[in-house]
């Protein structure tokens, strides 16, 4: 393909890829009457697990597309422990035991607290290969979303109105297809990525591990230590044993080298005889990476294409499903015409600070393993007084080290995409997101935080799909906002709510929200004729240098207290 042919444009957007992150890309486009082709080169659904853990803000946003409770009834059940074991073997005395609240816990957490420090969902251990099926099924139902397996592409070309893409069947036949857009969700070897001739950047190849995935049905019934999701094994190979979300699949993560028996390799990390059988046995690569543009043109990287981490921490699909949900909208507006250059333009910025953030932290959060790993001695399994001496050492590290794996909260939640051309930063609005713990603050660039209402509803409930601007003492007179916002055709929701706790928590009475739920602004007056208006430009990626320089000098009364350098923390009650 040497020069793009015009021909009439079929689908608004075309997504490659139909891993987790490309699905729910889909399926937002399609839910914002965005026509959608989405193609996957493989005949159906990926057969093997591979991830294992939607986060809390991955659950909140399967919250707002309606499916939480559907991707939950395919993982663990709300009693299971999440818990952590460090071992020689399933049958030996655990040389750590970390202890992680079950759903059904970390639920009734989240129903008492009042100070916005919880989310809305707690996390969920569900197997991608359970939960690519369940999407599969909602982006088939979605309107305007077309949904082709078996359709691989070849490559594309764009010009200044359209992207082209050429694309094989399983068959042998080609077909070539049109699209405004075209956005590669394609993995790690993404052939849109290699096409724009993008880099990555950072550690890539840090390690070979080979990945045995087995079925048991009575494995996780017997495990004599205690019930928990992970089970690292204290050995020279790396070893981890993960329970997958359905309690029947697992899987060995192990630097085994070639030739190795499988069925051995497994009974020795279990240590005692039972009826399993494998199912798929596969090489992957440790990497710390993310690509140096996540945007050329009329073509966007998201996902793995974008971004690789070391699955520790849960970083990987849970950022791509983060990627997907601020891109929807963002491609949304700017087909429907009411957004601006920046508008799309914002999506790397954003996206890619989170994604530099993720890879520093995956690879911190994998070095709290090798603290320990390095106590390893060959007489760990001994039954001598040697061998005790280095299963003590090496537990009181792993007891010590190991938890940082389990604590990504602060960047699971805390994120912010202060500096953002769509963000009405504030004087030292750019808060140092700490990994392992939340603050919840309403600094404009953050995800506003999750709180109960007077009535027992969920704040994030009550919130639309659209911009919203959310008023707290449901009196302010917003119409200017209102007008400016319709004078563009943009989509803007007014919620109105007395709520002087959450008044009171927040610091702020007036918030300007995005689709997504981050804060644009906040102030205790609704802005009014020119700030009304260069706020609503701002919002929606369509200022001028004139309405930076007057967004900068916005008048005091409009906007939030002053907080100093750092982000307002959230008051208890």
């Amino acid at each position: 393909m040497t020069s793009v042919e015009k021909q009439p444009v079929e689908f608004d957007v075309i997504v490659a890829g139909a891993g987790p992150v490309g699905l729910t890309l889909a399926i937002d486009l399609g839910r914002r009457g965005v026509r959608c082709l989405l193609m996957e080169r493989q005949p159906s659904t990926g057969p093997w697990p591979k991830m294992d853990r939607s986060n809390a803000r991955t659950m909140e946003f399967f919250r707002r597309m309606g499916i939480a409770e559907r991707v939950r009834a395919l993982g663990y059940p709300d009693d299971v422990p999440m818990d952590v074991f460090v071992i020689t073997r399933l049958v030996d005395p655990p040389l750590a035991h970390l202890k992680y609240p079950s759903v059904g816990e970390y639920r009734k957490a989240i129903a008492e607290c009042t100070d916005g420090s919880q989310p809305l969902e707690p996390y969920q251990l569900v197997s991608q290969n359970k939960l690519e099926p369940l999407l599969r099924e909602v982006a088939e139902a979605t309107p305007n979303v077309t949904v082709r397996y078996g359709l691989e592409l070849l490559s594309f070309e764009q010009d200044a109105d359209s992207v082209r893409v050429k694309a094989r069947c399983l068959d042998g036949g080609e077909e070539v297809h049109t699209a405004r857009y075209l956005v590669g969700s394609d993995g790690g070897a993404s052939a849109v990525r290699k096409q724009l001739d993008i880099k990555l950047q950072g550690t890539g190849g840090i390690r070979s591990m080979r990945q045995v995935c087995f079925r048991s049905e009575e494995l996780f019934d017997r495990i004599p230590i205690g019930k928990g999701r992970h089970y690292y094994v204290a050995d020279e190979l790396g070893s981890t044993l993960i329970v997958q979300g359905d309690r029947k699949e697992f899987t060995l993560h192990s630097g085994l080298p070639e030739g190795t028996d499988f069925r051995e390799a497994i009974l020795d990390v279990v240590g005692f005889p039972f009826e399993f059988e494998i199912l798929n046995v596969t090489n992957w690569t440790l990497h710390l990476l993310v690509a140096e543009r996540y945007r050329e043109k009329r073509v966007c990287l998201a996902g793995d294409s974008a971004h690789l981490v070391i699955p520790t921490g849960g970083l990987g699909m849970n950022s791509g499903v983060g990627d997907a949900l601020d891109l929807s909208w963002k491609l949304a507006g700017t087909i429907a015409g009411w957004g601006g250059e920046q508008l799309l333009a914002s999506y790397e910025y954003e996206r890619r600070l989170v994604g530099l953030k993720n890879r520093d932290s995956s690879g911190w959060a994998a070095a709290g393993q090798l603290e320990w790993r390095k106590w390893w001695r060959s007489e760990i399994r001994d039954d001598s007084a040697r061998g005790a001496e280095v299963r003590a050492t090496l537990g009181r590290a792993a007891q010590h080290h190991h938890a940082r794996i389990y604590a990504m909260v602060g960047v699971e939640l805390g994120y912010s995409y202060a500096g953002s051309p769509l963000i009405r930063s504030e004087p030292g609005s750019l808060p140092d997101w700490t990994v392992t713990t939340y603050t919840p603050h309403t600094t404009p660039g953050v995800r506003i935080p999750h709180m109960w209402l007077k009535d027992g509803r969920a704040l994030q409930d009550v919130l639309g799909q659209n911009y919203t601007i959310l008023d707290l003492r449901a009196d302010s007179d917003v119409s200017d906002l209102q007008s400016e916002f319709a004078s563009i055709n943009a989509p803007l929701d007014v919620v109105r709510l007395d709520e002087p706790h959450v008044r009171e928590v927040f610091g702020a009475s007036l918030f300007l929200l995005r689709p997504d739920l981050h804060i644009v602004w906040r102030g205790s007056k609704p802005p009014v004729g020119v700030d009304a208006r260069a706020l609503c430009a701002l919002a929606t990626g369509n200022v001028s240098t004139f309405e930076v320089e007057h967004l900068r000098a916005m008048t005091p009364e409009n906007a939030a207290k002053p907080f100093g350098a750092q982000p307002t923390a959230l008051r208890r009650a």
